[in-house]
């Protein structure tokens, strides 16, 4: 499942040991998986502190903790510690931690999220912006609701069809068009304000 080298567990067990603190361990979890954004988050944790449903890897000295919703996508993790003169460095690297690119076998819906997460949200926040997934009709219609400075943006129908739909259209076999349902006259703060507004 994961792999931690002699290295990182020395590392962590000299760290813990200077910590004095009975049944400490070590948890390591997945930051907003599944997304360009994703990271992994390495923390001390005492049982207390313990959610209840993390996985235990049995280390020497110590445990470490996978969290139970980060599992899928700390499968073939590796953690290693490299020293250096100037001291050390931790290294962690999760193959999976972005996900998984959905086959062409894969539902839908699960394909247009791949698209949306992957390619067309990390666009739409150079603009402050995004969108989100409210359905896939079985007519094979995107539904969705944009927000940040995409909602009530006076591009938006731009955005829609320029660059969301085409992605989509292109991307996604199946997507016979993409439909919002945003009120864009309730937008606080949109990239481009319509003429007249306030």
């Amino acid at each position: 499942m994961i792999q931690i080298s002699e290295a990182a567990q020395a590392h962590f067990r000299k760290l813990i040991e200077r910590e004095a603190i009975p049944g400490l361990g070590v948890r390591l979890s997945a930051q907003h998986p599944g997304t360009p954004r994703a990271d992994v988050r390495l923390e001390f944790a005492e049982g207390s502190e313990l959610a209840g449903d993390e996985w235990a890897v049995d280390c020497d000295g110590f445990t470490l903790w996978l969290d139970a919703a980060s599992l899928p996508f700390l499968e073939g993790a590796k953690i290693d510690y490299e020293a250096m003169a100037t001291g050390g460095q931790l290294q962690i690297r999760a193959p999976r931690i972005k996900g998984v690119v959905p086959d062409a076998e894969a539902a839908l819906d699960a394909r247009v999220q791949w698209v949306i997460d992957n390619e067309i949200n990390p666009q739409l926040a150079m603009h402050k912006g995004h969108v989100t997934l409210s359905e896939v009709t079985a007519d094979g219609i995107v539904v969705l609701n944009f927000g940040g400075g995409c909602h009530g943006c006076s591009m938006v129908d731009v955005t829609l069809k320029q660059g969301v739909e085409k992605t989509l259209l292109e991307k996604v076999p199946g997507v016979a068009g993409v439909r919002d349902v945003t009120d864009h006259a309730s937008g606080s703060a949109p990239y481009l304000p319509s003429r007249g507004a306030a």
